[in-house]
Formats: C-alpha cells, sequence, structure tokens
C-alpha cells in the first residue's frame, strides 16, 4: 500500500516529492453512466487527480433518513479505475454554488445562523451525517489501496466566521470517523480569511484565479512551511440568471495556470467539467461589496467556462491546458477520448396535454397547513419548489394596496382567481388596490437558497407578512409542491386534458404541460422550449432543471443516458404562464 503525506515542502507520495495536477469534477453534477468520460477526458488534459465536494442536503432529505450515499464510492472506485487520485471536500459545508452551500434546509430553518458554529446541536447533525458518510471514503484511502490522498475540514470558513472552536470540532470528528490521510483548509488569500478558516497543525491552501506569485507570498506570510497549493484555481466562473454569460479567455487562463505551476505548487483546475445543476439544486448568490444585497440565482448550467464543457466537450482552453500541463507530466499524455453520442437530428413535439396548477397542486402537493402567519418553506419541509399561500380579505372595504414584506423569491398573484401580478422581494406590492372581500393566493417560488456570504441559511417563502394597507392577513393556508413529487408514478395521477380543448391555451397558462418526443438514434441533446417563460422539465422522469426565459441560459443539457429509442415523455412545469410552443432537442 502507499503512503501520501505532507512534508516541509512538498507533497510526499511513498516519501518521494510529487506535484498534485488536480481537476474539479462534482460527480453529483454529471450523469453517472457518464462518469468515465469525463475522467477519461482530465487525464487526457495532464491530470492526475480529480477534486469533488459532497452535498449534505442532496443525500438527507429529512433527519437520519439517507439517500445514495453509496454514489460517492461508486465514483471513487471510478477514479481508482481512472488511475487517479481523489480530494474530497466533504463539508460539512461546500458553498460550490449549490443549493444552501450544501446545508440541509430543515437544518438551517431550524438552526438560523447557528450553523457553521461550535454549537452543540449543529454539531450533532453533523457528526451523524459525518457517521454516514465518511466510510465510503475512509475505506477508499490511498493506505488501503484506494484513490483518496486528502480531505477538507469545512469549506471557505475565513470567508465567513472565526470560530476556531468549531474548526477545531471539524477536524477532530474527521479523525475520529477514521480519515488518516492529511487534512487541509482552503481560503483565499487575504489575512482575515487566512486567519479566520485555518487550523493549527492542517495544511492551508490557498482559492484564487490568477496572481499566484502575490497570493502564495501572502500565504507563507501565514504558514512558512508546507507544500503550496491552489485549491480552487479559478479558470472560469458561473452565470446568473438575467445577466450576460462569464467567459474567460483561453489564454489568459493558462498563462495564469503556468504561474501557478513556475511558482513549484501543486493546482486544482476548479472547475475541470462543470456539469449540470439538475433537478433545481442550484444555489444563489447577493450582490454588493458584503455579498448582502439583491438575490442573483444561479442558472442550471454549471459550464462555468471550463476547459472541458458541460456536454464534456473540449474547449479552446482545454488544448490551452493541456499544452501546459504536458511540460509538467512524464510520459506522453492519453488520447483524448472519443466525444459522446449526439442525438441523430434535430427533433421537436408539441405540448400535448395540460393541467392547471390548483390540479398539479391536488395530486402532488404536501398536506395543507393552517397557520395565523404564513409559514417559510423550511417550516413546511420543502426544499426546492414552490408554496401556495391562500388568504381571505375582509370586506366590504374600499380597495386598498396589498404587499408582501419579506417575500423570498418571487409570487405569482390571483385574486378571486384572476391574476394579479409578478411581486420580487424588490417590488412586494400589487400594482393595483384590492377590495374586500377576495381571496388571495399567492404562488410562491424559490430561485435558489444563498450559498455563500451572511445570508446563508436564510428562510424562504412568505418571510414577513401580507398587509392589506397597515393591516396584516391573517389565517393563512399554504400547501407545499415540491420538485421531488414529480414522480411517473404521481404525475400518472394528475388529470391532464387535451391542449387544443383548452380555449385558453392560446394564452399561455401556467401549469403542468406533457409531450412526447420521438428520438432515433438516442445520445446527448440541447433542449430548448421556444416561448416559455420560466419552470421546470422533466425528460422521462428525470429532471434537467429550471429553465427561464431572461437567459443567458438558452437551451437545457440532457445526458444521453435519460433519452431511450423511440417515445421519450416530456414534463413542462410552466410557472408564470407563457407556455413553450414546443419542446425541441438537437
Amino acid at each position: 500500500m502507499s503512503t501520501f503525506a505532507v512534508g516541509d515542502e512538498d507533497f510526499l507520495l511513498d516519501g518521494r516529492p510529487v506535484r498534485l495536477l488536480s481537476g474539479a469534477l462534482h460527480y453529483f453534477r454529471v450523469h453517472e453512466e457518464q462518469w468515465g468520460h469525463r475522467l477519461g477526458m482530465l487525464r487526457a488534459m495532464g491530470l492526475n487527480c480529480v477534486e469533488t465536494y459532497v452535498p449534505w442536503n442532496l443525500y438527507e432529505p429529512e433527519p437520519g433518513r439517507y439517500g445514495d450515499v453509496a454514489a460517492l464510492g461508486r465514483f471513487l472506485d471510478a477514479v481508482a479505475a481512472a488511475g487517479m487520485w481523489a480530494i474530497v471536500r466533504p463539508g460539512p459545508y461546500i458553498c460550490a454554488e449549490w443549493e444552501n452551500g450544501g446545508l440541509p434546509h430543515w437544518l438551517t430553518g431550524r438552526l438560523g445562523r447557528r450553523v457553521r458554529t461550535d454549537d452543540a446541536e449543529f454539531l450533532g447533525h453533523v457528526e451523524r451525517w459525518f457517521r454516514a458518510l465518511l466510510p465510503q471514503v475512509v475505506e477508499r484511502q490511498i493506505g488501503r489501496g484506494g484513490p483518496v490522498i486528502m480531505v477538507q475540514v469545512e469549506n471557505e470558513y475565513g470567508s465567513y466566521g472565526s470560530d476556531q472552536a468549531y474548526l477545531r470540532r471539524v477536524a477532530d470528528l474527521l479523525l475520529d470517523c477514521g480519515v488518516e490521510v492529511p487534512l487541509f483548509t482552503s481560503d483565499g488569500p487575504e489575512d482575515h480569511m487566512l486567519t479566520g478558516g485555518s487550523v493549527p497543525g492542517v495544511l492551508v491552501t490557498a482559492n484564487f484565479g490568477s496572481g499566484a506569485r502575490e497570493a502564495f507570498a501572502e500565504l507563507r506570510r501565514h504558514r512558512p512551511s508546507g507544500p503550496l497549493m491552489c485549491m480552487e484555481f479559478w479558470c472560469g466562473w458561473f452565470d446568473h440568471w438575467g445577466t450576460e454569460h462569464s467567459v474567460r479567455d483561453a489564454g489568459d487562463a493558462a498563462a495564469a495556470l503556468r504561474e501557478i505551476l513556475e511558482c513549484g505548487a501543486s493546482v486544482n483546475v476548479y472547475m475541470a467539467h462543470g456539469g449540470t445543476n439538475f433537478a433545481g439544486w442550484a444555489g444563489a448568490n447577493r450582490t454588493g461589496e458584503w455579498h448582502d444585497g439583491e438575490l442573483r440565482p444561479t442558472v442550471t448550467s454549471y459550464d462555468y467556462d471550463a476547459p472541458i464543457d458541460e456536454a464534456g466537450l473540449p474547449t479552446e482552453k482545454f488544448w490551452r491546458f493541456r499544452e501546459v500541463l504536458a511540460e509538467y507530466v512524464e510520459g506522453p499524455l492519453p488520447e483524448v477520448p472519443e466525444p459522446p453520442r449526439r442525438i441523430a437530428g434535430p427533433v421537436a413535439a408539441g405540448l400535448a396535454e395540460w393541467a392547471p396548477p390548483a390540479e398539479v397542486l391536488e395530486a402532488l402537493g404536501d398536506e395543507e397547513s393552517v397557520t395565523a402567519v404564513p409559514p417559510t418553506f423550511e417550516e413546511l419541509g420543502v426544499d426546492r419548489g414552490l408554496v401556495r399561500y391562500r388568504l381571505e380579505i375582509p370586506g366590504p372595504r374600499q380597495p386598498y394596496p396589498l404587499v408582501v414584506t419579506g417575500l423570498r423569491d418571487r409570487a405569482v398573484v390571483y385574486v378571486d382567481g384572476v391574476r394579479a401580478g409578478v411581486l420580487t422581494a424588490e417590488d412586494g406590492a400589487l400594482p393595483e388596490p384590492v377590495a374586500g372581500p377576495a381571496v388571495v393566493e399567492l404562488w410562491v417560488e424559490s430561485l435558489g437558497r444563498v450559498n455563500y456570504g451572511p445570508r446563508v441559511a436564510e428562510p424562504k417563502g412568505i418571510t414577513g407578512g401580507v398587509r392589506h394597507e397597515r393591516q396584516y392577513l391573517h389565517g393563512v393556508r399554504a400547501r407545499g409542491l415540491r420538485l421531488d413529487a414529480f414522480e411517473a408514478g404521481a404525475v400518472a395521477k394528475v388529470p391532464f386534458r387535451p391542449v387544443v380543448a383548452e380555449a385558453a391555451v392560446s394564452d399561455g397558462p401556467p401549469g403542468l404541460y406533457r409531450a412526447v418526443v420521438e428520438v432515433s438514434g438516442p445520445g446527448d441533446a440541447a433542449l430548448s422550449l421556444p416561448g416559455g417563460t420560466r419552470g421546470f422539465v422533466w425528460v422521462n422522469g428525470f429532471c434537467l432543471g429550471r429553465y427561464w426565459g431572461v437567459g443567458p441560459q438558452e437551451s437545457l443539457f440532457v445526458p444521453g443516458p435519460v433519452l431511450r429509442e423511440g417515445a421519450n415523455e416530456v414534463w413542462v412545469l410552466e410557472l408564470e404562464g407563457g407556455a413553450p410552443e414546443s419542446v425541441r432537442l438537437a
């Protein structure tokens, strides 16, 4: 069995210096049947190691109920089969532009700002999670014949807090769970981040996108010895809905990579391959210097302008990085794998069936709650999806403004069954006053929980109240519609009707649409919904994620293994109206 250790100046493999040429590939953002291809692409680019986060909320939807935790083990086995090493970053917080930074909604809803601190209740949940997850890592450490060579303590904690007792407890818990490989932390190369996020006796690494010499000089001021490593070399960036697509020049990124390697350092290219935020798991950020401004939800694609694009294809950046990395590896680089198969040609289908939102909610929704004030998503047990809030305005009374305070994030409002407007956190008042008596329905959607900064752990839904003039409206009926409820057996119970039978369908009402697309020769595809406003899409029961006409993302990636020869069933949950004209695959 081999050994991996942290030396005074280098990483040591069986006592000999080794440089880590790593790339980030989040296995949960890639269809499992395509892991092998993506790992082959990393190797062909010149990498010898792969790094991945692990999102807690993906695997523990309720306290003590776990999903497919073994997926991490299967991925690490695929890493070993590809002849690579692995770096694992289990959190408990991961950022990663992932919903809530990987923290479960049921946990942050209860504890709020107590998460990521030396809080006994929080750490009790962390310990239970780690003891469920970490056997997948422990049994695959390099000393036991596996690929795992390092494990991270928390994640960029210096960008958030200064609770050294908490960091020490997380490090000790990893050790107590059987982690024997070196631990490390990673933070921005700034004084307050390095002091807040580091742990005595644990390797410190830095995250940056350029200026390697200055960054490592700052790191050396805090840690005079130990291997130098850029744990996140930001070679691209992610996109937010309603903004421009982020692009980094390939030559500029290659030059920054070369500078890291010229410093004698190891590197983890973030992202080597970004993948996709399937099933609505994309997170969100806040604007402003202090990350406390308006919400900016992240798009479904996590392409990241990475050297290997969302579909697994090499970009110009791939070839430029390959040239640089070839100078730092022994022997010739592996051949670049053949590209994944694409569908034979463009196909399209009309949206043949439809069901209105109320009937979808009746078939798939959670039990309705009745409370004095609006419950949050967290109180209702809703992680991703929407909640219908129903209130009554007493009457008779004259028209007054209707205002929602603390809205997170977006609401389509109906008064006596007639659409009255779309509200946001920044504009929470209906454009026209409302008279009473009246019934008000607010269909509130979460656009993604914040994954970075001081607003991590904030609740979703109506977190303030609904006012008619200055008067709060009490007596709220609330019912959740979770994305996870959209399973084939459940959707079969939705009372669909032919689209042509609906007189109003030419206006594209919101609701759940169903189509069947015929495919000859399945493979990877891009799905577009011309005319659609905003919602979610499923193909053969697999949730591709959110679509939104504001861009910059114009189509959704469909992994080839999701498609079938012949008929493929597509569900489109249109939330605002202006339904898609058709479903197109290309």
